[in-house]
């Protein structure tokens, strides 16, 4: 597996050693060839490393410690430089990877455009796979820039991948209007006040949560590439935490962080935050 990754530098705080005794691999992919506004988020899986030690170990909320969680931070995926396609398919070669080892992914952006390779593979593996998007834009476009792969285009791609075509897309507030009229016509368009009614009847199956970080309000989440007004705080993660807590998570990742566009390094440690609730989601069972 160590050939898949590059082993060097910070790790995710209180990572395990032996991927034998784990059950979830966190890994990272630097990578933001699509980016349509601001670049950076190819920094982005280091800063939340770098920045996880600033954290406590404990989370009250979930009362878990990730000294309790067996994790293994492997490092940061080996990609190719250059166009997103050899990128996402070393991405797919690596979660299926981590899967065939017993591990459950979660990774660690990067841009969107990396989600479709992890999907696809933990997809392969369950094929009744919910998917869930807490995000500020659908990313339901066809291709953007001319580039079918874009970041813009991430869940479409993550939909070609999917079998059940079970999309959530959580209080979504910035797209096309031709993509609200499909996220209205397909009842994907998940109100953050009926977070609950939506997911309960999916609670057993698989689930796979992609987290792009502007989803959270530029107030709290400055360092992203493409900022939106109107979004969430810390409390209304939690919300959406408390509901997890009764699903299956199989696999999840955190993207679009771009470290260096917030000075101040609160974008970062909210990442990190996020990475931590993930980790204990997914290393709890």
């Amino acid at each position: 597996m160590t050939s898949l990754f590059e082993t060097d530098g910070t790790i995710y705080m209180g990572s395990k050693s032996n991927p034998a005794k784990c059950n979830v691999a966190l890994f990272g992919v630097p990578y933001d060839g699509t980016t349509s506004y601001r670049p950076g988020t190819r920094f982005g899986p280091v800063a939340i490393k770098d920045v996880s030690n600033g954290l406590e170990t404990y989370d009250p909320q979930i009362n878990l410690d990730l000294e309790e969680i067996n994790f293994i931070d492997l490092g940061l995926i080996n990609i190719p430089v250059g166009a997103p396609e050899p990128m996402i398919k070393s991405v797919r070669t690596a979660t299926d990877t981590i899967l065939r080892q017993g591990l459950k992914p979660l990774m660690l952006g990067g841009e969107h455009s990396i989600s479709s390779g992890a999907v696809a593979a933990v997809a392969h593996k369950y094929p009744d796979l919910v998917l869930l998007q807490l995000d500020a834009h659908a990313d339901l476009r066809t291709e953007w820039l001319g580039n079918k792969h874009s970041h813009a285009c991430a869940m479409r791609r993550c939909l070609d991948v999917l079998p059940s075509k079970n999309l959530l897309q959580l209080a979504i507030r910035s797209g096309s209007r031709e993509e609200f009229v499909e996220l209205n016509h397909n009842k994907r368009l998940v109100p953050m006040l009926d977070i609950e009614k939506y997911l309960k009847p999916l609670r057993g199956k698989p689930l796979y949560v992609t987290v792009d970080l502007d989803w959270f309000d530029p107030a709290v989440m400055p360092g992203t590439g493409t900022p939106e007004p109107g979004g969430f705080i810390w409390v209304d993660f939690t919300l959406i935490v408390n509901e997890l807590l009764n699903h299956k998570l199989v696999g999840a990742d955190v993207v679009e962080l771009a470290p260096l566009l917030d000075p101040t390094g609160c974008s970062s440690i909210l990442a990190s935050k996020v990475t931590r609730t993930l980790l204990l989601l997914l290393g709890r069972s």
